[in-house]
């Protein structure tokens, strides 16, 4: 079995649940997509972390670090620089608070002193509804002097994220979209 395949396996058993559930985004849904109980698991976030990598690496210009919102994009963020270390080609992961650090640097980007100001990087997170949590990461990382590069996604619920994203200009790759995921498709 492949990564893909086995990644969508273990989505399926392990993060999606039938159901009415509220979301971040305010809306309710009748499923959810509880990613970390796949990115949590070292299987899970081996496979993460490989495909995340490849979409990077299958980026036309070069991105110079990973990051994302904590808490769901840390463990794809870690994942992603872990995988890059084994492939003798390290790219350095960085972190974006919900609110700025209230003491020390008072930083809302752990991790920036790896990155070279300017560099192009990527955006990464598990469950991608409308792209607010994406969006606002962006707004982030470009404040902070970064360009962003490409924005990713382990699952896109095709509910308007993408194309909240494209409308600033940005395009969302996503390893599995829901219809991918839920109607039995093949990887």
């Amino acid at each position: 079995m492949d990564d893909r395949a086995r990644l969508k396996k273990l989505l399926l058993e392990k993060s999606y649940r039938a159901g009415v559930f509220a979301l971040t985004s305010g809306k309710t849904s009748d499923f959810y997509i509880d990613g970390k109980q796949t990115t949590l698991d070292a299987e899970g976030a081996y496979l993460c972390g490989r495909l995340l990598y490849r979409c990077i690496r299958e980026h036309p210009e070069p991105l110079a670090a990973v990051g994302g919102m904590t808490l769901g994009a840390d463990p794809l963020v870690t994942a992603v620089s872990l995988v890059s270390y084994l492939e003798h080609a390290p790219i350095p992961a960085f972190i974006v608070r919900k609110e700025a650090k209230g003491h020390g640097t008072g930083n809302f980007i752990e991790g920036k002193t790896n990155i070279r100001p300017g560099a192009l990087v990527a955006v990464v997170e598990d469950v991608v509804t409308t792209g607010g949590t994406l969006l606002k990461v962006i707004d982030r990382v470009e404040a902070e002097g970064f360009r962003v590069g490409l924005a990713a996604a382990i699952v896109d619920r095709e509910e308007g994220g993408a194309e909240a994203l494209e409308a600033r200009g940005y395009l969302l790759k996503s390893i599995f979209t829901r219809s991918q995921l839920l109607a039995g498709e093949g990887p």
